[in-house]
């Protein structure tokens, strides 16, 4: 077995139905897909039931544990030489592990990551993340997670998983980034600088829980004597209010940002902001402006996820949580 996919999930079936398939569209390479059903009580259970495909394999827990201790049974229960992550809400190109595992053998590296792009439910872009070449990104990592695409990216040798231990439990939203900073001192990843993976946003992400972030990032600090950079975060922090449509929140962590170094970077945020409310430019519109090859090579393997998806990336209504 070259490679084992481990999705952890819970009560998100009408996503998790399109992050299976463009798993199991995944091109060139031999896997296993383990999805960790973490006491799901939607209709999870029946939607996996009925999936055709040997290569899927169920573990259910009877109580949740965590992103990371899901994570982790998947993976002791992998048969791969390689491991994958993916959240039940992203979405991959069909070459990107045979893309990634390339990238590794080929320079000897035992992990590798890619870019990413953000979408909706719908699956337009909203935004692109490039990544980092490797040296930089372990540079960044002890500051700030640079690992585009989150959880979703990497692929990691088992051997070397094994080594260096598993997620760290302790942590709810904020895991695959200390994981990644102790892969760093492992030694320098290999990476694919193309729009591999399709982070969808939607009302239960798990880092709209800034409060969960800001406790994780404290933690880690203190894990591996570092200092994170609190600027940058505060900028994300304040666009994840926004989303909760928590404005008044949002502006003490944008006056937080630019208090840290950041000041140039939220005028820029906050002028795109008014361009929104003022002109009706969209986020959609503004990353084409700025990136029209890396929009258009993402914008080729979604569409083809959306045709061969009915038309729709998910049956889920995208709007904000009720309080």
């Amino acid at each position: 077995m070259e490679i084992s996919v481990i999705v952890p999930t819970r009560n998100r079936s009408a996503l998790l139905a399109t992050t299976l398939r463009s798993v199991l569209r995944q091109r060139d390479v031999d896997l296993e897909v383990i999805v960790v059903d973490e006491a799901s009580t939607d209709d999870t259970p029946t939607m996996l039931a009925v999936v055709a495909d040997a290569r899927v394999r169920v573990i259910r827990n009877d109580t949740p544990s965590g992103v990371a201790a899901a994570r982790n049974r998947g993976a002791a229960e992998a048969h791969g030489d390689w491991l994958a992550f993916l959240d039940d809400d992203d979405l991959w190109a069909p070459e990107k592990l045979v893309s990634q595992l390339q990238a590794a053998k080929q320079v000897g590296r035992d992990w590798a990551y890619t870019g990413a792009v953000v979408i909706n439910v719908h699956g337009q872009i909203l935004r692109v993340q490039r990544p980092l070449p490797p040296e930089e990104i372990v540079t960044a990592l002890p500051r700030y997670n640079a690992v585009p695409g989150g959880g979703s990216s990497v692929v990691v040798r088992r051997a070397t998983w094994m080594r260096i231990g598993p997620f760290d439990t302790r942590l709810r939203n904020t895991e695959d980034w200390e994981m990644w900073i102790r892969l760093g001192k492992h030694g320098p990843p290999a990476y694919v600088c193309s729009p591999l993976v399709a982070r969808r946003l939607h009302h239960s992400n798990s880092t709209l829980d800034v409060e969960e972030v800001v406790r994780g990032t404290h933690l880690i600090e203190a894990l591996h004597q570092t200092t994170a950079d609190w600027g940058r975060l505060h900028r994300w922090f304040a666009h994840s209010c926004l989303r909760g449509g928590r404005h008044w929140a949002a502006l003490g962590h944008f006056a937080r940002a630019a208090v840290r170094g950041e000041a140039g970077a939220v005028a820029s945020d906050l002028s795109a902001i008014l361009q929104r409310k003022v002109l009706g430019r969209t986020a959609t519109s503004r990353a084409r402006d700025r990136d029209d090859a890396w929009i258009g090579m993402a914008r080729a393997w979604i569409q083809e996820l959306v045709h061969s998806s009915g038309g729709s990336l998910a049956i889920l209504p995208d709007k904000p949580p009720t309080p």
